[in-house]
């Protein structure tokens, strides 16, 4: 989405544009709202919305900022290190599910099969900067301004090649979004209680130890008896 000045008139037209597009997401499918419905719905005309957006899924993924910013707070990616004993000491799973939960009718209509790739694709970039930033030190890290990044002013726009930040954002996107087509099958603590374990063996298998990301994964070598 283009980075612009916000002055009070870019306000309030932004701020229009995604209250629309957030109410008919209530109504109908993404795939189904158009340009012409939004700007109808919110009192502007076309110019005005392609001054502030490129089309319905850059508006999405700006509309939903807020919602999204809770998701990668609660997400289990913004895991602190391991503690000397290779154990995690905070559990964010229950909630990141109870806000999903929460939410559901717009993460169906944004995540699901009618939603928008680019959407889950933002989403995804973001909470494996978000895995990436909460287990290195923070004076390594360079903040950024980024409209719409994590903890504008703090995280970085965007990350050096990691696969383990990667793999954990999007095992946890994966399941959520499974999740929300199963309709939300059991509670929150349910579905902490079947991933936790895995995300913390992850944690462990690729060295997210007290020592920050260089630190070593833990082996076990086989007794020779």
């Amino acid at each position: 989405m283009p980075a612009r000045s916000m002055d009070p008139r870019t306000r309030r037209s932004r701020s229009a544009l995604e209250t629309a597009l957030r109410e008919l997401i209530a109504e109908r499918d993404l795939s189904q709202i158009s340009v012409s419905d939004i700007t109808k719905r919110a009192g502007v005309n076309r110019s005005t919305f392609y001054e502030h957006y490129t089309d319905v899924h850059d508006l999405a993924a700006a509309a939903c900022t807020t919602v999204f910013d809770e998701l990668v707070a609660a997400s289990p990616t913004v895991v602190p290190p391991l503690n000397a004993e290779g154990s995690a000491t905070v559990d964010l799973l229950p909630e990141l599910f109870a806000h999903v939960a929460e939410h559901a009718p717009l993460y169906r209509a944004l995540l699901g099969d009618d939603g928008s790739a680019r959407v889950i694709n933002h989403l995804l970039h973001r909470m494996a900067i978000a895995a990436y930033v909460r287990r290195i030190p923070t004076e390594t890290v360079e903040p950024t301004e980024t409209p719409g990044a994590t903890g504008a002013g703090e995280d970085p726009a965007d990350i050096p090649h990691d696969p383990a930040a990667t793999f954990v954002a999007g095992a946890v996107l994966g399941t959520v979004i499974d999740w929300l087509r199963r309709g939300c099958p059991g509670t929150p603590e349910t579905m902490a209680a079947a991933l936790w374990p895995l995300l913390t063996g992850t944690a462990r298998a690729a060295g997210w130890g007290t020592e920050g990301p260089e630190a070593p994964a833990p082996t076990h070598i086989p007794s020779a008896e």
